[in-house]
C-alpha cells in the first residue's frame, strides 16, 4: 500500500546531531517523516512513490590504515557505489571496505536506515556522488529510522569535508 508523501518542516525529528549539523552550516532543507519500516531506501522509494535517482544512500567506507580511518560517501539509489576504483583513487588509498552496520552506527552515531552524510565527525571526509548534484532535490536519511531530510543538493556542499567526486557508477552497469 502507498501512502501519500509526508511533508513536514519540524526538523525536531531529525537525529539532533543531524539538526545541528544543519543549523551550523546554514543549510536549507526540509525535515519528512518517514514510517520506521519503510525507512531503508528501497521501501522508503516503493511506499511513497519516490524515484531511486532522487533517493540517496550514504555509505560509510573503512580505510585499512593504522589506525584505521573513515570517508562517508552520498550516491543516489539507482548507482552503485565503485570503492575498490573510484573511492580508492579520492582517497589516495587502494585498501577500503564497506564498514559493518555496527562500525557505521559507531562512527556516525545514527541509526542503520537512517545514517546521513550530516552530523558526522570532523575529520570524516564527504564524498557526494557527481550524479546526485544533477537532480533538483535529493533525499537522504536523517539520523534515524523515522525522519528523513529532502534538499538542493548543492546545500549539501556547505557540510564540513563535503566535495563533489564521480564515486559511482550507474546500477545496470554492474558485472
Amino acid at each position: 500500500m502507498r501512502d501519500a508523501y509526508p511533508s513536514m518542516s519540524d526538523s525536531s525529528i531529525l537525529h539532533p546531531a543531524v539538526r545541528a549539523a544543519l543549523q551550523s552550516a546554514s543549510v536549507q532543507f526540509e525535515a519528512i517523516p518517514c514510517r520506521e519500516e519503510w525507512a531503508d531506501t528501497a521501501e522508503f522509494c516503493a511506499n511513497y512513490g519516490i524515484s531511486q535517482d532522487e533517493a540517496c544512500n550514504a555509505i560509510i567506507v573503512v580505510l585499512k590504515t593504522t589506525p584505521k580511518r573513515y570517508a562517508a560517501c552520498l550516491v543516489r539509489a539507482d548507482t552503485k557505489l565503485d570503492v575498490n576504483h573510484r573511492v580508492a583513487a579520492e582517497v589516495a588509498f587502494k585498501r577500503l571496505s564497506f564498514a559493518s552496520f555496527e562500525e557505521a552506527a559507531q562512527i556516525s552515531g545514527q541509526a542503520i536506515g537512517g545514517v546521513t552524510i550530516v552530523g558526522l565527525p570532523g575529520d570524516i571526509p564527504v564524498l557526494i556522488d557527481e550524479r546526485v548534484t544533477e537532480r533538483p532535490s535529493v533525499i537522504v536519511g536523517g539520523g534515524n529510522r523515522t525522519s528523513k531530510i529532502r534538499l538542493d543538493p548543492n546545500e549539501l556542499l556547505k557540510l564540513p569535508n563535503a566535495r563533489v567526486a564521480a564515486i559511482a557508477v550507474p546500477r545496470e552497469a554492474q558485472s
